[in-house]
């Protein structure tokens, strides 16, 4: 059943979706990032991601005369991302009102879900732009920002510090320790030294 999801949504993501991710147009430009890396010309992100890893999609809209400019991430289907941080949640619009050549920045934390553990499926970035006082956008377009393969190991958090993170059975080490070894150290030289010297 998942391949036949993924042979649909490969369809579409060759045949309907536009790739390009970063984007020049009569009516502003667009700069894509995956993880703060810009994705330049036609190029779409392939990570390998696990189950609940977060990764970011930021999308930098500039727009040439003033505008409504609406944005939202979108998939395939349902369930299959989960917007952690962001101005919106999947499928759902964002929207500002932009002055000429003013710039937006479009920004979300995402995680895949285990619902296409083991397949590989994109998020893509769907966009309008809407001149005042016309009801129907000037553009109204979407593309794919990443192409995800999703595996079947879950994320676990890495951030911890060898410091929070306790090594079990061990004691915390006194101050005056390092002193006192010290001070053990040199008699045990002078104690070796002397007997040295009065061979």
């Amino acid at each position: 059943m998942k391949l036949k999801y993924l042979s649909i949504a490969i369809a579409i993501g060759i045949f309907f979706l536009p790739s390009t991710a970063t984007a020049t147009s009569p009516y502003g430009k667009i700069d894509v990032y995956f993880n703060d890396n810009i994705l330049p010309g036609k190029e779409v992100a392939k990570p390998i991601l696990k189950i609940g890893e977060p990764f970011d999609v930021k999308i930098n809209m500039t727009v040439y005369q003033e505008y409504k400019v609406s944005g939202k991430l979108t998939e395939l289907g349902e369930g299959y991302f989960e917007v952690i941080d962001g101005p919106s949640k999947i499928n759902k619009y964002s929207s500002i009102i932009l002055k000429g050549n003013e710039s937006h920045i479009f920004e979300w934390t995402v995680i895949p879900t285990d619902k296409w553990a083991g397949g590989s499926i994109p998020i893509n970035f769907h966009y309008s732009i809407v001149e005042k006082g016309n009801p129907e956008p000037v553009l109204n377009s979407e593309f794919t920002v990443a192409y995800c393969t999703i595996s079947n190991e879950h994320y676990e958090d890495e951030t911890l510090t060898s410091k929070e993170q306790p090594v079990s059975g061990s004691q915390p080490t006194p101050k005056s320790a390092p002193a006192f070894s010290l001070v053990t150290a040199i008699a045990a030289l002078a104690l070796v030294f002397h007997k040295f010297i009065h061979k």
